[in-house]
């Protein structure tokens, strides 16, 4: 009987380095490898990792800014067995601690601008001895990669992905689909998705060195990308700038998702892209995509994510998503309560209330976790309560999520003043800057005589929160941003 051939991570960059070798791989600005180079750079990586003791198993972290050696790193470790950890390039030193500590690696890579016990461009200034020549017996069942993301309380979770699960996260057919390009950056599950699917398809990974809409529309032309992905607000942004200087026929899907898409957005992007189609997508780290809205449906049902993607079982739980699918996640790092809370006999419940139409095209229409979902990432209020509490002006305070048609929620502080004290919105965030990523910093302030809490354990009741903001409406507001 024939053995069967396992699905490992790192097969799908050095198939099509054997395939396509010449073909473009990885674009970062100006610069641009081949999949025969990526997958030589990947080799080098996994020699001198192995060299410096990396062995199936080990946790490796990776603090850096958006890079052309990072990919070949991910992919290096995977074929030792190793762990890949990426942590947020904007996180404080604090912030990224709380992950060492989470993970404990073995080894902490890093760019020039972060710390670490070594940079990726001293790992590739050693001998290039290759790829080791006793390679690992690595199963599909392994772990191969963490995302690290904010638990309810603060502390960072980590969301372990096998080889199975991503390669089952991999749709491509595996023809040419044209230079992809993406928004997101390397310490979140979705830039991965994109990157593995374009390479199963031996397709070009245009990488996003920024996120302003003049860095994004430069990559768009000059790479003649032909799939596209951004969030409503990251989108919103291109469409307010002047494109009629801009030759974007390539494009052939402007697509979007993560949160709330209102049907005037849609229709700026028909009109902005007249070539190019859209689908909205919905998911989630520890589950992959859980639906899509296709083309064909984007008018015939504004607001809904679609319908569930091809092996993803669904059930309703008091108007909770539960989901169950082949690309689920191993669980979360060491933290056997998290899984228990997250996961019920295989299903694992997404924290969103979902409504069903007629025909099953599902619509997002809250969450009952406590964690704020704003501009795709994921932030714990109790994290950023802890912080605006420290601000000498600030008796007591609390943050909650305010739906946002863009950025799906924004971070809005509520503030009770110490006496003969002042606060703006400005001091606050500048205050947040030093302990938390910009991501968590709040976008909005409210002054209030006091925080609303429960009787019995004095926790934030954050539904009263939001029902204040929604009666004063949006004052003070900054612009949110990524």
């Amino acid at each position: 009987m024939p053995a069967t051939q396992p699905l490992l991570l790192h097969d799908i960059l050095r198939a099509a380095a054997e395939q396509t070798p010449d073909r473009p791989a990885l674009t970062l600005r100006d610069t641009t490898l081949t999949f025969g180079e990526t997958q030589a750079m990947a080799d080098r990586l996994a020699g001198a990792l192995a060299r410096r003791g990396i062995r199936h198993g080990d946790r490796v972290t990776w603090w850096g800014d958006v890079s052309l050696e990072c990919p070949p790193l991910y992919y290096a470790l995977a074929s030792l067995g190793a762990i890949f950890v990426p942590i947020n390039p904007g996180f404080s030193d604090g912030e990224a601690a709380s992950i060492t500590d989470l993970v404990e690696p073995a080894l902490r890579v890093s760019d020039d601008a972060h710390s670490g016990d070594v940079t990726v461009g001293e790992l590739l200034d050693g001998p290039d001895t290759g790829r080791p020549d006793d390679p690992p017996v690595i199963a599909e069942t392994d772990p191969e990669v963490i995302f690290c993301t904010s638990g309810t309380t603060g502390a960072p979770k980590g969301v372990v992905l096998s080889h199975r699960s991503n390669r089952l996260r991999t749709t491509s057919t595996g023809q040419p689909i044209g230079p992809t390009l993406t928004m997101f950056p390397h310490y979140h599950w979705g830039g991965w998705s994109f990157l593995h699917n374009a390479w199963a398809a031996r397709s070009e990974m245009v990488l996003a060195h920024a996120v302003d809409a003049a860095s994004l529309l430069d990559q768009l032309e000059r790479r003649r990308v032909t799939r596209f992905y951004a969030i409503p607000g990251v989108m919103q942004r291109i469409l307010e700038s002047d494109l009629s200087t801009r030759d974007l026929s390539a494009l052939r899907e402007a697509n979007t998702g993560t949160s709330s898409t209102p049907p005037e957005l849609l229709d700026a992007i028909a009109e902005a892209f007249p070539g190019a189609t859209t689908s909205i997508g919905y998911g989630a780290t520890e589950a992959g995509g859980l639906a899509t809205l296709p083309p064909t449906d984007l008018r015939r049902k504004p607001g809904s994510v679609g319908l569930p993607t091809f092996g993803v079982h669904t059930r309703f739980v008091d108007g909770e998503l539960w989901v169950r699918t082949p690309a689920m996640a191993l669980g979360y790092w060491r933290n056997p309560v998290a899984d228990e809370e997250a996961w019920v006999d295989g299903w694992y419940r997404t924290g969103d209330l979902v409504e069903r139409d007629d025909e099953g095209y599902m619509y997002v229409v809250g969450r009952i976790k406590d964690v704020m979902r704003t501009g795709g990432e994921y932030v714990a209020p109790p994290e950023v309560d802890v912080v605006i509490r420290r601000h000498p002006s600030v008796a007591d305070g609390a943050v909650t999520g305010v739906p946002h048609p863009d950025w799906g929620e924004v971070i809005t502080a509520f503030v009770v003043l110490r006496p003969d004290c002042e606060l703006t919105l400005e001091d606050l965030r500048d205050h947040c800057g030093a302990e938390l990523a910009s991501h968590k910093h709040p976008r909005r302030l409210h002054i209030v005589d006091e925080i609303p809490r429960t009787g019995p354990t004095g926790q934030v009741q954050r539904r009263k929160l939001s029902e204040i903001a929604a009666a004063r409406g949006a004052e003070h507001t900054a612009a949110p941003s990524i």
